[in-house]
């Protein structure tokens, strides 16, 4: 079990410990910063996102009631701190393909997969709030249906939804072969 969901190190550090605190936020720091990633595809800008979640983790935490997981609890912390950061940049200019700081494809095997994987990840940054945070939670952090609905509040059958219609979007915005491999 990472030492994020331990209950007994959050509990000290929700009453004040501030060694536990700092051990919390050092063994979930990580996942933080990988979900802000996958949010907005920018290394400058997730960092920005995830040190602004560590400031929202410090002064929330207190409402974390031990009630479903802390992941579960940490992954809608994240997602509104990088929508409110969304939000809050929405009127610099968008990124770019040609911008330095878009998203690297690290794990593309060659250019032709890196290109691909910045389209799909550009695609992805248009969606809808409700369709991206399904589809992210979903395929790229690896939580079911039932989990994610459950996370968002909302109806699984709802989840479902959100990622056909994301799923249809990418399909007709990348061609149908591209979309499903």
């Amino acid at each position: 079990m990472p030492e994020y969901e331990d209950a007994e190190l959050i509990k000290r550090a929700q009453s004040g410990d501030a060694r536990a605190f700092e051990s919390l936020v050092e063994s979930c720091y990580e996942v933080m910063f990988k979900m802000a990633y996958k949010w907005c595809g920018k290394k400058e800008e997730a960092e920005d996102i995830t040190q602004e979640a560590c400031i929202r983790l410090a002064r929330g935490l207190g409402s974390f009631r031990h009630e479903c997981a802390f992941t579960s609890w940490l992954y809608r912390l994240v997602i509104n701190t990088a929508k409110d950061w969304g939000r809050a940049q929405a009127r610099r200019p968008a990124a770019s393909e040609d911008d330095p700081g878009y998203i690297n494809a690290a794990s593309a095997e060659n250019a032709e997969d890196t290109l691909y994987a910045q389209q799909i990840w550009a695609q992805v940054s248009k969606l809808p709030d409700g369709e991206r945070e399904a589809l992210l939670l979903v395929m790229a952090q690896g939580l079911s249906h039932k989990e994610t609905a459950n996370l968002l509040g909302v109806k699984e059958s709802t989840i479902s939804w959100r990622i056909h219609e994301a799923r249809k979007k990418l399909e007709s915005a990348l061609g149908k072969e591209k979309a499903y491999g």
